[in-house]
């Protein structure tokens, strides 16, 4: 498998029907401008749908991959290591920000257990079938996973955005459910990035004290004496230095990418898995909004990286896909403003009829199964 094959798959939102989105916003009864960056969502929308306008987003769903990470056991975050399955069962009890939110904004929570690292009887078949492994190795002395699982595990996420975009999900919002993963994710920006460990090492959604931050970027900065060497292939370093459950959202994003499905970014693990997705395949960034600041060193950089810009700054760490989630209603009322504002009186009518028809003349990109070969073949 090699992911540098998504390069030829992934292909930009629709630029002519961008184009004519924007003439639209000139032709509103609000003046260009007025609505700030609510005019950008919204072209980036039509663009995305090959929609003039845009249409609106009914059907979002949150997907959440969780995993446990061998590296927390060296008291590198605020939660016991092997505990991720405690966060998995918040969720599903709708005791978690995440739950809680989405109930209020009645969208359904989808939760992948990738690598967990508990009996699977705790949690219901549906998390758990889709276990790559039981945790993963101590990325500062170790791999996190052999070169088959990491295969397996990023093959498991493009299955998870096939059955989401054949299902009619138009937009994701993305989180994880982990114990270690932002020491993991701070790994993979800072070999991307070609950082020291101190630029990266945040204090993770739970927060830590000041002797387990210098505990987490001693552990990052040998973590990346292992991942330097092979950063020629992102396989071998998602398998080196991520997890599966970060193997499995690097799938998903660059599969997600190919069947033009938009997904909204939380914080620093979903950032780093964006990070390696570009890496293989520069055009998939054109597919994501980064949803909110975190307060990580390693998102901020990620995003910068990316050139993506942050919906929100409300100072969330608590991850989970909560701030993600939180930016929601802010993409789907850029639907609704470009959809539903009137145009000024006297001016043509809005001619979406061409660039609707062209686009719907083609085939939705990449079939689930025809998408997933070819990118792996």
């Amino acid at each position: 498998m090699n992911l540098d094959d998504f390069s030829d798959l992934i292909e930009r939102p629709d630029g002519s029907v961008r184009r004519g989105a924007e003439e639209r916003r000139e032709r509103l009864i609000v003046p260009p401008g007025s609505l700030g960056r609510l005019d950008e969502l919204g072209e980036w929308l039509s663009a995305a749908q090959r929609s003039v306008p845009a249409k609106p987003v009914d059907r979002p769903r949150v997907v959440l991959f969780a995993g446990d990470h061998g590296v927390a056991g060296l008291d590198v975050s605020g939660r016991t290591a092997g505990s991720a399955h405690e966060l998995v069962r918040a969720v599903l009890d709708g005791a978690s920000p995440v739950a809680v939110m989405a109930r209020r904004f009645s969208v359904p929570v989808r939760i992948v257990d990738a690598g967990l690292d508990c009996d699977p009887e705790l949690l219901p078949e549906s998390v758990v079938r889709h276990r790559v492994r039981r945790g993963s190795g101590r990325i500062d002395v170790e791999d996190a996973l052999t070169a088959e699982e990491a295969e397996q595990a990023v093959r498991l996420g493009m299955r998870i955005a096939d059955e989401e975009a054949d299902s009619g999900t138009d937009l994701v919002v993305l989180g994880d459910l982990s114990v270690g993963g932002t020491t993991a994710a701070a790994t993979l920006v800072a070999a991307l990035c070609g950082t020291d460990a101190s630029v990266v090492t945040g204090r993770g959604g739970a927060g830590i004290d000041d002797l387990a931050w210098m505990r987490k970027c001693a552990a990052i900065r040998d973590a990346l004496r292992r991942a330097r060497p092979v950063l020629g292939d992102q396989l071998e370093l998602l398998a080196a230095v991520g997890g599966a459950d970060l193997a499995a959202t690097t799938g998903f994003l660059l599969q997600s990418a190919v069947r033009r499905m938009p997904v909204v970014l939380d914080g620093v693990v979903s950032a780093a898995c964006a990070l390696v997705a570009q890496r293989a395949a520069f055009r998939a960034p054109d597919w994501w909004l980064a949803g909110q600041v975190s307060g990580e060193p390693a998102q901020s950089k990620a995003l910068d990286r990316m050139a993506l810009t942050p919906l929100l700054d409300h100072g969330l760490s608590v991850g989970e896909g909560t701030g993600a989630l939180l930016a929601l209603p802010l993409v789907q009322a850029a639907a609704a403003l470009a959809a539903e504002l009137p145009e000024r009186a006297g001016e043509a009518e809005p001619r979406d009829g061409d660039a609707t028809e062209a686009a719907g003349s083609e085939p939705a990109a990449g079939s689930g199964e025809a998408a997933q070969a070819e990118a792996t073949a």
